[in-house]
């Protein structure tokens, strides 16, 4: 039997998203924890995140979950998940700029305020939130039995910018054309939440049970 943990780091909808892992988990054990050798002993590892990008890494420091979450990504399949995706990128434009884990090359943005939708009179609302279609380019495995342009469930008031477009797998627009989905060696990475994303989002993380890192 093998093991997925959950990271648990003070921030995150950790219940969704275990009960989402075990509901297409099969055989494999979903845990959640912050123990740094349970965390490095599982075969999958999952970064959630909801919150200000200063308290997830001042967290991540505290807990000294980021050398962790490092070493993970060197070793085995890691998912981050929305907050967790971004975490995961160089720094932030978030509270005033915050660095972050510096494993994807890139940056995250605040939307910008004068995007809008189909009609330039039409100013979107930020955050973006509700459900929004994500055009598949890379990272094939991890999209297996999702049809292109599936709609899942977004909340977020900042998106990521990478300094490399082979680590873009999915894109979303939203006034501006964003990375909704990065694949970079060991990680795949979603803006989106999976587990409010109904059938598409299960699936996705049925998918990752089995995700070997393959793009």
């Amino acid at each position: 039997m093998s093991t997925i943990v959950i990271i648990d780091y003070g921030m995150g909808n950790l219940h969704s998203i275990a009960k989402a892992l075990e509901h297409v988990a099969g055989k494999e054990r979903v845990i959640v924890s912050g123990d740094h050798e349970k965390i490095l002993a599982a075969d999958r590892v999952v970064l959630p995140g909801v919150g200000a990008i200063r308290d997830c890494m001042a967290e991540l420091g505290r807990s000294g979950l980021d050398t962790v979450v490092k070493q993970v990504a060197a070793e085995k399949p890691l998912l981050g998940v929305c907050l967790g995706m971004q975490a995961l990128l160089d720094h932030s434009e978030e509270n005033q700029g915050t660095d972050c884990l510096g494993l994807i090359p890139g940056n995250v943005r605040h939307f910008p305020d004068s995007a809008s939708g189909n009609s330039t009179s039409e100013r979107l609302k930020i955050p973006h939130m509700g459900w929004n279609q994500v055009q598949q380019q890379r990272g094939q495995a991890m999209w297996t039995d999702i049809p292109n342009d599936s709609r899942f469930y977004f909340v977020h008031s900042y998106y990521v910018e990478t300094s490399r477009a082979e680590d873009v797998a999915a894109t979303t627009r939203y006034g501006i054309e964003f990375a909704s989905v990065l694949v970079h060696e060991n990680i795949f990475a979603v803006q989106f939440h999976p587990e409010k994303s109904q059938h598409a989002g299960l699936q996705l993380l049925s998918n990752f049970v089995h995700w070997n890192g393959d793009s």
